[in-house]
């Protein structure tokens, strides 16, 4: 018997949990701070309603519609009389390989972050280049935040991954929470929050395209579509609300998380005379430092990589699920043997990453900019084409529980607009790469 998700906030929990990432800390302050500050977010907001919003629902339709993971659900959904439901499956399969690449340099980044919270709780400090020159540490950080995932995805749906992941997330948002009313009290608190929270429609137009089109993309790749993810997330729950409404739910803790994080690093870095657009560098090299300047900076610092690692870590959990319970579905095999082949796997996949420098930018580049675009544009034309799912039956499917239902004047805009708007994303990745 398929396994179910045990209540509605663990579920909300996981969904979110795979969404909030190292992307809500790092990405998002940074490009609200190269495009104007609050004029940057409403455009963002915006994006995040037309472009996430139905990409979410529909990935978690096709896997709540089929019960199954992305590869299983799209051979059984797909209009077999239009296109042979074995190709749905092979493509389903392309899309579902995505979560496998980007957990061999997810996990190197995740094993960072638990190193450095572990030397903050002992009050060791490590820079920065000489932990990446360090591969014997990197490795074993990996190997470590790996065998937890791992381990935890090995209990099971409910007693493992629902529960835990439920732990994590209200963890994180309470340390986040404790995070911003700390940088509230700092020094140039007010100058922060004024440069994160007004809007300078000026510095936007400045670089109009460049920032339409940041925006375009943080709202896309916030959420983790595009891999088929959130589709066994759907897979495991009943049909009792709708996934309009659950869709917005994680929605709105995916985007408090971020805007919270802005709220912390804002007046901590503009406090300690740190540059905010610091881009990856933000967290190891910037924040660091700010810690060390501040008082009683190695329990923050303790709090704040403490905060980062569970956000990794639920995203780990949740990526790692989506892949033992695809492999589940496809081969028929035991939870408890896929497991533990599974972390094994990425492990050793994982290695090359660690060992040599440049792969993880190649591997990154290849999730973030090809697989999650091109996966996201084939789902929306498989549920809003007829040589799919096809629209009648996906709406069905969305709307059907308590809840809003998703309206039938969309079909136009997902059939035709939102495929151009993901090409545009997807080229403009290319293009600025």
């Amino acid at each position: 018997m398929r396994e179910k998700i045990g209540s509605r906030l663990g579920f909300l929990m996981l969904a979110a949990g795979c969404a909030v990432g190292l992307g809500n800390v790092w990405r998002f302050p940074f490009v609200v701070g190269q495009n104007g500050g609050a004029a940057f977010v409403i455009v963002y907001l915006a994006f995040l309603v037309l472009f996430g919003l139905p990409l979410l629902v529909a990935e978690l339709a096709v896997g709540r519609g089929a019960k199954k993971g992305i590869a299983g659900a799209m051979g059984a959904l797909g209009n077999a009389a239009k296109v042979p439901r074995s190709v749905w499956r092979t493509i389903g399969f392309v899309i579902f390989a995505g979560n496998f690449v980007l957990m061999i340099y997810y996990t190197d980044v995740a094993g960072w972050l638990v190193k450095y919270t572990g030397d903050y709780l002992v009050g060791r400090t490590t820079a920065f280049p000489d932990l990446l020159a360090d591969k014997a540490t990197c490795a074993r950080y990996m190997a470590l935040t790996v065998a937890v995932a791992a381990a935890i995805c090995f209990a099971g749906v409910v007693k493992g991954v629902e529960r835990i992941t439920k732990l994590l997330m209200l963890s994180l948002l309470a340390l986040l929470g404790v995070l911003a009313a700390k940088a509230l009290t700092l020094p140039a608190a007010a100058e922060g929050l004024r440069f994160y929270l007004y809007p300078d429609w000026g510095r936007f137009a400045a670089n109009a395209g460049r920032a339409v089109m940041e925006a375009m993309g943080q709202a896309f790749f916030t959420l983790s579509i595009g891999v088929g993810c959130m589709t066994i997330f759907g897979s495991y729950i009943q049909r009792e609300r709708s996934l309009v409404t659950e869709a917005i739910w994680i929605i709105l803790i995916d985007t408090a998380v971020a805007f919270l994080a802005g709220l912390v690093i804002f007046p901590a870095c503009l406090s300690y005379g740190v540059e905010p657009s610091s881009g990856p560098g933000l967290i190891f090299i910037a924040l660091p430092e700010v810690f060390a300047r501040m008082p009683s900076g190695r329990v923050w610092g303790f709090c704040f990589f403490l905060f980062l690692a569970f956000a990794a870590l639920t995203t780990i959990i949740a990526v790692f699920e989506c892949i033992i319970g695809g492999l589940m579905d496809e081969s028929r095999g035991r939870r408890r043997v896929i497991a533990p082949l599974v972390g094994a796997a990425v492990a050793l996949a994982s290695l090359p990453c660690v060992l040599w420098d440049g792969v993880l930018d190649g591997e990154d580049f290849a999730v973030s900019q090809l697989w999650l675009p091109l996966g996201a544009l084939v789902i929306c034309l498989f549920v809003a084409w007829d040589f799919g799912w096809g629209w009648r039956r996906f709406r069905e499917e969305a709307s059907a529980g308590r809840g809003l239902a998703l309206p039938d004047a969309l079909r136009a805009y997902m059939t035709f607009v939102l495929p151009v708007l993901i090409l545009a994303v997807l080229i403009w990745g290319l293009v600025a790469k």
